[in-house]
């Protein structure tokens, strides 16, 4: 479905992806993860069609990114690529931009309708669903964009850090049930980064881990545990994939308050 191939990525002089290689099967629900700046918004936009590599490619069911004007078209009718900071029109309502969204996507509009009134209910949006973007809060901008995302009924979602952005409790919950219904799906295919080691462990089928923008390894949590020789939960396996000396740092910082 996905098949990233020798992706590399630089801004300026300073390398951000080098020679990413990875595949990512139909149905598959990946979770991209990684300490702050080592290329996981960079790896998702690059495979969303938003940046061009400067070597390397994407193939999105064969067909590869940015390569032909048809082929990129027939892409991005079942591609949606939700970023951390989605751009919203503000001026108007939130009702206006999800239903707009779903008709670039060619939604029926009984289906379109429909979707976007259950979304509303889900993240709670009915009784701001018709005032403008910019009375919203930053967690409910958050919610309509995830909703603009939802609506779509894309096969592939590229979801960076879809749990962040001040959503409440009650949107976190409906989130997860939502991915994990779509995680159960062999025709929707899913990568989400989120810096959540909870949310990952439960609803990802593998785990891509990307540090000084290399990709270190991709596997399933026990997979991970076994290659980090930890029996632990997922913060435990990441800790010491990615930053073993975490605890011996803590233990430096407090005791500085010692002296």
């Amino acid at each position: 479905m996905i098949n990233v191939v020798d992706l590399k990525q630089h801004y300026g002089v300073r390398p951000i992806l080098k020679g990413v290689n990875l595949t990512v099967n139909s149905g598959e629900l990946v979770g991209v993860m990684g300490p702050n700046g080592m290329g996981k918004s960079t790896l998702l936009a690059a495979i969303a069609g938003v940046l061009w590599p400067q070597k390397g490619y994407v193939e999105i069911d064969g067909v590869k990114r940015r390569n032909s004007p048809e082929g990129e078209l027939a892409i991005r009718r079942k591609t949606v690529y939700l970023p951390d900071n989605p751009w919203l029109p503000t001026t108007r309502t939130g009702r206006e931009f999800v239903l707009a969204v779903g008709r670039l996507y060619d939604i029926d509009d009984d289906r379109l309708f429909d979707h976007a009134d259950r979304l509303f209910q889900l993240f709670d949006l009915t009784h701001q669903s018709d005032s403008p973007i910019s009375s919203y809060s930053s967690g409910q901008k958050k919610k309509i964009a995830i909703c603009g995302a939802l609506i779509t009924d894309a096969s592939i979602m590229i979801l960076d850090e879809p749990f962040s952005g001040g959503l409440d409790p009650s949107a976190i919950f409906a989130l997860k049930r939502v991915l994990t219904h779509l995680a159960e799906r062999d025709d929707v295919t899913v990568m989400m980064a989120t810096p959540v080691p909870e949310i990952v462990e439960e609803l990802a089928n593998r785990i891509a881990l990307i540090h000084h923008g290399e990709l270190i390894a991709v596997d399933t949590v026990d997979g991970l545990r076994k290659h980090a020789g930890v029996e632990g939960n997922l913060q435990e396996v990441l800790e010491q994939l990615l930053n073993p000396n975490t605890l011996e740092n803590i233990d430096q910082y407090f005791a500085g308050d010692a002296k």
